[in-house]
């Protein structure tokens, strides 16, 4: 365990473009200078899909690309947003009361993710007392494409939950943190595991990090040194908080756990939501709780009726107690292949981890194309332009994935050295060349070469 109680470090401003531009960016908008900044960083996550929010460890680390913010703080109680992309409207309301919309059938506006984040912090600001809460004037830049699996929209709520800790002299513990957000994203509808927010805070440049649940804690993993990880888009944005997929396969582990709880007697079925936590309860191994599901969750598709009468409960307790607001209306659900996946993913995290410590580069590889088949047609979360980008990759040797909730979004592939990656890169660029849609758009920016970068920052604006 590193890092475990340290505090997020505030430093001097790196004179960068990216500051620079956002700078200027701000004092046009707001006719003063900030006092500081916040970067925080996006994610790709190596190994470890959709097992978060069921207990079970993963294995993501930092990018490049990151969500900047340029902040001062006021004694009007106003919050003022300003996106440097024009197709992301202004947005002010009071720092103390506003709502955080959740509209059906379609993604929340730009600035709702950033109302989890201030609305997590006053919580917790709440929690300890309270203060007399600081109006924020921001000006927010990123680089993270939205809705690409890169966790574009977790870091923004992360940056405006530190943000707003920091403006008001609260104390920036990562753990803290990192739960505050992840905790707080839950505002906007999707039931998230906390993988995003912890990478976000824990991240250490020069590796990945292997992330425990309860309590919170982040261990470096090192990669072997010839290894690149390659990002590519797939053009297809997938927004969890827009659709009910994602909050669907959250449900149905959450039923397949509480089903086998209720199946090998437990009276306390209904409180068990989490595969990691029956584990520990029955002093399981992942092995054992395959068999108990190969043995318990027989059929391939249990359906409403079937599950009411099993837990006994009428369908307003069902839908109260046991689905999501977005999930209420589902009728049928896959629960022997969610469990399956979650707990063969868990066991994938585990000997990745330990290939990666030895060097084992062909079972790392391994690992993620069997984790991308489970997520494939076990979870049911890919969509066929994921499965081009990891065949076109395949053909370069480097071994794909999914990367992030699915549905769309971006494929990391593990290289074994450089010529491996430049000879992937030139498969993608023949699969880019046959889709119309990425016609007018830089290679560049659909694909890049990452490796691990340090978690969030504050920087003083000292040296501006």
């Amino acid at each position: 365990m590193e890092d475990s109680y340290a505090f997020v470090p505030i430093r001097q401003a790196i004179v960068s473009e990216d500051v620079q531009n956002l700078k200027t960016f701000f004092i046009n908008e707001f006719n003063q200078d900030p006092e500081f900044y916040v970067r925080v960083p996006g994610r790709v996550n190596i190994i470890g899909e959709h097992i978060d929010y069921c207990g079970y460890p993963v294995l993501p680390m930092a990018i490049q690309k990151n969500i900047l913010l340029a902040v001062a703080s006021t004694e009007n109680g106003i919050l003022q947003l300003k996106n440097t992309q024009n197709n992301y409207k202004p947005f002010k309301c009071s720092i103390d009361s506003f709502k955080i919309e959740r509209p059906e059938g379609k993604g929340p506006e730009w600035h709702n993710y950033f109302l989890c984040g201030v609305r997590g912090a006053l919580e917790e600001i709440q929690r300890n007392g309270g203060c007399k809460l600081k109006g924020l004037m921001v000006a927010i830049s990123g680089n993270i494409p939205p809705a690409s699996g890169l966790s574009s929209s977790s870091a923004l709520v992360s940056a405006a939950c530190l943000a707003t800790m920091h403006a008001n002299g609260q104390p920036l513990q990562k753990q803290l943190l990192a739960t505050i957000s992840a905790t707080s994203e839950r505002h906007i509808g999707t039931q998230g595991g906390g993988m995003d927010q912890a990478i976000a805070f824990l991240a250490r440049q020069g590796c990945a990090q292997y992330i425990e649940w309860d309590p919170l804690r982040a261990t470096s993993v090192s990669l072997p040194p010839q290894t690149l990880f390659l990002i590519a888009n797939s053009l297809t944005e997938a927004n969890k908080a827009a659709k009910s997929d994602f909050n669907q396969r959250v449900v149905e582990c959450r039923l397949g756990c509480r089903l086998l709880a209720k199946m090998v007697g437990r009276e306390d079925w209904k409180d068990i939501q989490q595969f990691s936590h029956l584990q520990n309860i029955l002093g399981y191994s992942l092995s054992e709780m395959e068999t108990l599901t190969e043995e318990y969750l027989s059929q391939e598709i249990y359906m409403r009726s079937e599950l009411l009468s099993v837990f006994q409960v009428d369908s307003q307790e069902f839908e109260e107690c046991l689905l999501t607001p977005n999930t209420r209306l589902s009728e049928s659900f896959r629960l022997r292949q969610r469990t399956l996946h979650v707990l063969q993913e868990a066991g994938r995290v585990t000997k990745f981890r330990q290939a990666a410590q030895v060097g084992d580069i062909e079972k790392m590889g391994e690992l993620m194309k069997a984790s991308h088949e489970s997520l494939c047609h076990q979870y049911e979360c890919s969509h066929q332009n994921l499965n081009d980008l990891v065949a076109a990759v395949g053909r370069a040797g480097a071994s794909g994935r999914l990367t992030g909730a699915g549905w769309g979004g971006c494929i990391v592939a593990l290289c074994d050295s450089i010529d491996q990656c430049d000879n992937a890169m030139r498969e993608l660029k023949k699969y880019f060349a046959q889709r119309p849609e990425a016609e007018d758009r830089n290679f560049d920016d659909l694909v890049f070469i990452t490796n691990s970068q340090r978690g969030a920052e504050v920087y003083l604006n000292d040296c501006n």
